[in-house]
């Protein structure tokens, strides 16, 4: 008996880079500016489904939302060992903030069907917020085991997990399907396969042979752009080089609850903090050293 394992994938920018073009004036973030990577605890979830899958048999379905170059880690995932691979892109999707997110991979996730195991990293680094996982888990109606450190064992439609606590670690048992949020001392990812990177190299979405077109056809009508288009596309298909790429009608989701009108959470600012101050200071418990200290963080400009 084999498992379905669904893996949520994101691309994120650099935190470590961030620049002064990383916020728009409307407060949303300029992914565009910013390099990107995969994020870093996705990569233990794919590993954690990758592993339950070459234990048990099954399949890894990833899938990521985003802007075009989100293919990028799809290519990624399927270099280390994943079956599908779907790009779930759609300019009316930007600026979502987790719950309009959340949403949006529900229905995706509804439309894969008889999914057993849906497994997220534990947070994004570009939010950390930690959001995403249980209120996928919430629309689904999947019970949800957060922090997980190892997959016990499988027994056909229970799963036993160890997870973290904080302080300690617990044993639980779940019912599947269940949604399960993976932290980075779970396992080591694999490295890619230098075979499957060969394979799959040329591996491309619809989005990015049309960019293609455009660059290396840009005084073609929209016919023969087109009709370029669904050749590479034909070729690619023949080969099994050619990824999935999903928008929201795909999914018959709701755009009331999409990009920004599904999002209440607005971005005020975003900063890169650098702390350069060198040993410590030591704050007398009084009203005195609490002015003292407020004043040091403003003229620092670590508050204001």
């Amino acid at each position: 008996m084999g498992y379905h394992c669904v893996v949520c994938v994101k691309q994120v920018p650099d935190t470590a880079n961030v620049t002064g073009e990383a916020m728009r004036e409307d407060g949303t973030v300029n992914r565009a500016a910013l390099p990107t990577i995969f994020n870093p605890e996705d990569l233990h979830a794919l590993e954690t489904a990758l592993d339950l899958r070459d234990r048990f048999g099954g399949t890894v379905t990833v899938l990521t939302m985003g802007p075009p170059k989100a293919s990028d880690v799809l290519r990624d995932c399927i270099f280390r060992g994943a079956d599908r691979a779907i790009l779930l892109t759609d300019r009316r999707a930007a600026a979502s903030d987790t719950l309009a997110t959340s949403y949006i991979l529900s229905q995706a996730v509804r439309k894969l069907k008889d999914v057993d195991f849906v497994f997220c990293g534990r947070q994004a680094i570009d939010g950390d917020t930690a959001q995403v996982g249980p209120q996928l888990a919430e629309k689904l109606g999947y019970p949800q085991v957060t922090y997980l450190e190892e997959l016990l064992g499988l027994s056909d439609k229970t799963a036993r997990i160890r997870r973290n606590v904080g302080n300690g670690w617990e044993i639980v048992e779940v019912d599947l399907p269940v949604l399960v949020t993976v932290l980075d001392t779970a396992n080591e990812p694999r490295p890619a396969a230098a075979r499957r990177v060969m394979k799959h190299k040329k591996a491309r979405t619809r989005i990015e042979l049309e960019a293609a077109a455009k660059n290396a056809l840009p005084d073609a009508s929209a016919d023969e752009r087109e009709a370029e288009i669904e050749r590479q596309a034909e070729t690619l298909r023949s080969r099994g080089l050619m990824l999935e790429q999903w928008n929201l009608d795909d999914i018959d989701a709701d755009l009331e609850w999409c990009g920004l009108s599904g999002s209440p959470t607005k971005v005020h600012r975003v900063q890169s903090i650098v702390l350069t101050k060198e040993g410590y200071t030591e704050i007398p418990p009084t009203e005195e050293g609490l002015r003292q200290l407020i004043r040091e963080l403003v003229v620092d400009h670590t508050l204001g």
